[in-house]
């Protein structure tokens, strides 16, 4: 199961990568249940609208481990982070891998 934010173009991209991943990211490595987290700049649009700044993937084992992490102090701790600089910048949501 995946949690996978997608963060809009910021205005000062410098910042928020300092604070993405200077703080935030170590903060959600410390959330329960959390198997793996990687991001992503898209570099390039081929086709379709514009991209998202930075795209996030954190995998956890199923939806009762993601659940159990969403309802979490460490990840409340991180989401008062992330709010602290990209409030209103980021859509969050759950996803299944498929076959």
């Amino acid at each position: 199961m995946k949690l996978i934010a997608l963060y809009k173009q910021p205005d000062d991209p410098e910042a928020f990568d300092t604070a993405y991943f200077g703080q935030h990211i170590p903060l959600i490595k410390e959330v329960p249940g959390l198997l793996d987290v990687k991001a992503v700049k898209p570099t390039r649009v081929l086709v379709g609208e514009d991209a998202p700044y930075l795209i996030a993937e954190m995998s956890f084992a199923d939806k009762d481990a993601l659940k159990a992490g969403l309802n979490s102090p460490e990840m409340a701790a991180a989401g008062e982070n992330l709010d602290s600089f990209a409030k209103g910048q980021y859509t969050l949501m759950m996803g299944e891998d498929q076959p």
